[in-house]
């Protein structure tokens, strides 16, 4: 069976944009509650711990990082099972809410315990990720679309976290950081204290956690009067913040704000009210139009639900593995990265081995790290906004796929040389760009990606909320895994004097993993209206 294919698909093609925007947005709650401690990570846990040293500090940073995915991991299952019964939109509202209590309070953390267990909470709260792409599947049905749709999560995902470093970087120490706003004689500086802002000094790290809160707390305002729900059997079920959302709007318009000729115009309510997820609505005179039976969208009936021994395909555990691959070593990159940075330079290399025995960092501020990681994070967008569509419509999402895994092992295995080049060159600074664009290139062609062969590997819709509720708790552990296996083998590598120990015995070996498993993986396609999947034919 041929798929059949029509023009291509515009980002203002898509339907019901509305909701996909609101969705979006609650997927910034991940990035802004897990990203943002990334670039500050190194001084952050060095401030709680009595006199820690480097190999200490490498750590702890890497378990604090972990015991997010690891929350994520415990609770996954959970939260798809209480979405498929009670509802994808108060999964998504619990989760922001716990997401603004955790982030806030963690910015006030004076101990490792503490830190910890607010770090874990922000985890527990994420764990309805896969939510978020169910939802995304259920509002956008027809395939056609599922593409531009299924790219706009990771888009948000990307955007939030270039946000998050950026301000990560920035507003963490703000007395030292921004003192012409918080130092003694910055202007947001009220109090007149001589050594900055009294509460930003004491706690040097709650400005960006709190700025984190609030964006959530925002989003959290907007989800609740405007998303709607989209589990079968629920669509109907408005909940309180829609019900005060139309009674607003109805309020509104008695007033006599923005009333039309209603000889010509119907009054509507709420104009997604008209018709299903996944169809285009049109605002249309009262005399009503002639539409013909050629034109009229087929009704698209559920499939029976698969028995759950039926769902683990060969093809589905193949896309589900490779799905938690990814986050094994792009997590741990994430997290060693940063602290790589933030290690201070040593000029002087051992001279055993002098190719491979060298260690010591970059040296760099937590401030310049952001800054780093934010530009081109921004690059990574318009990558993905513009190159990436073309890019697999050309060679396939499975061929990108296989393109991003080749460029990993590469950057990779010439990361940890970044040290032995004298710092503050211009050299140096070339070379720096090349390893994070690498990555971050690599990366984004590669989370679509993944997501995208998941969905096309669910043997049927009815399974993908427990496909994607599984996929997401295989990669919470991967998530987990990345960067406390990853924290420990730099610790030694840097205590044994090879700092390259992590990027090479562990980073490289896990990207040539992904990269071989990845050919297991096969493309399907699917008759959305019988829920049958037909193999790709190169």
């Amino acid at each position: 069976m041929r798929e059949t294919t029509g023009p291509p698909v515009r980002w203002l093609d898509l339907p019901n944009k509305t909701q996909l925007i609101i969705l979006a947005l609650c997927r910034l709650s991940e990035p802004l509650s897990n990203v943002c401690i990334l670039p500050y990570i190194f001084y952050l846990v060095r401030s709680v711990l009595p006199d820690p040293t480097r190999d200490e500090i490498s750590l702890y940073s890497g378990l604090l990082v972990a015991s997010f995915p690891l929350a994520q991991f415990a609770v996954s299952l959970p939260w798809g099972y209480f979405s498929d019964r009670q509802g994808r939109k108060p999964s998504i509202l619990t989760g922001l809410f716990i997401s603004v209590v955790a982030n806030a309070a963690f910015g006030f953390g004076k101990s490792i315990g503490w830190l910890f267990f607010w770090r874990a909470l922000a985890g527990i709260a994420n764990g309805n990720v896969g939510i978020m792409r169910t939802t995304t599947a259920e509002i956008v049905k027809e395939r056609r679309f599922q593409t531009k749709a299924f790219l706009l999560l990771p888009l948000v995902f990307n955007s939030g976290m270039v946000v998050s470093l950026a301000l990560g970087g920035i507003l963490a120490e703000p007395v030292a950081n921004l003192p012409g706003l918080f130092g003694g004689d910055g202007v947001l500086n009220w109090g007149g204290e001589e050594n900055g802002v009294r509460w930003m000094a004491e706690y040097p790290f709650a400005l960006p956690a709190l700025m984190d809160a609030v964006v959530l707390g925002l989003v959290l305002v907007l989800a609740v009067f405007g998303l709607r729900e989209t589990l079968a059997g629920k669509e109907s079920a408005q909940g309180w913040g829609m019900i005060i959302r139309q009674k607003a709007i109805q309020l509104v318009r008695s007033m006599g704000v923005f009333r039309q000729n209603e000889a010509d115009y119907k009054l509507l309510d709420d104009v997604e009210d008209l018709g299903q997820p996944g169809e285009d609505i049109q605002l249309c005179e009262t005399k009503p139009p002639v539409v013909s039976s050629a034109a009229a969208p087929a009704v698209v009936r559920p499939g029976p639900v698969l028995p759950f021994r039926q769902i683990w395909t060969r093809r589905t555990l193949a896309a589900m593995v490779s799905f938690g691959l990814l986050p094994l070593h792009n997590s741990a990159f994430m997290h060693v990265f940063p602290v790589f940075l933030s290690t201070p330079h040593d000029p002087s290399p051992s001279s055993a081995f002098p190719a491979f025995h060298f260690t010591g960092g970059l040296g760099l501020h937590s401030r310049s790290i952001g800054l780093w990681l934010g530009f081109f994070g921004i690059c990574g967008i318009l990558f993905q906004l513009f190159l990436f569509p073309r890019w697999q419509a050309r060679i396939g999402t499975l061929g990108i796929f296989k393109v991003s895994l080749l460029i990993f092992p590469v950057v990779y295995a010439f990361a940890p040389f970044l040290s032995v080049i004298p710092e503050h060159t211009t050299w140096s600074w070339i070379a720096l760009a090349a390893v994070v664009w690498g990555q971050i290139m690599a990366r984004t062609m590669a989370i679509p990606s993944t997501v995208i062969l998941l969905t096309e590997a669910a043997p049927s819709k009815s399974v993908l909320g427990t496909v994607h509720g599984a996929g997401n708790m295989l990669a919470s552990l991967a998530r987990a895994v990345g960067p406390a296996v990853g924290g420990w083998v730099y610790a030694c590598g840097v205590r044994e004097g090879i700092v390259g120990a992590v990027w090479w015995f562990y980073l490289v070996v896990a990207a040539l993993t992904a990269l071989g498993w990845c050919f297991g993986v096969q493309t399907e396609k699917r008759s959305d209206e019988e829920g049958v999947y037909f193999r790709s034919r190169p």
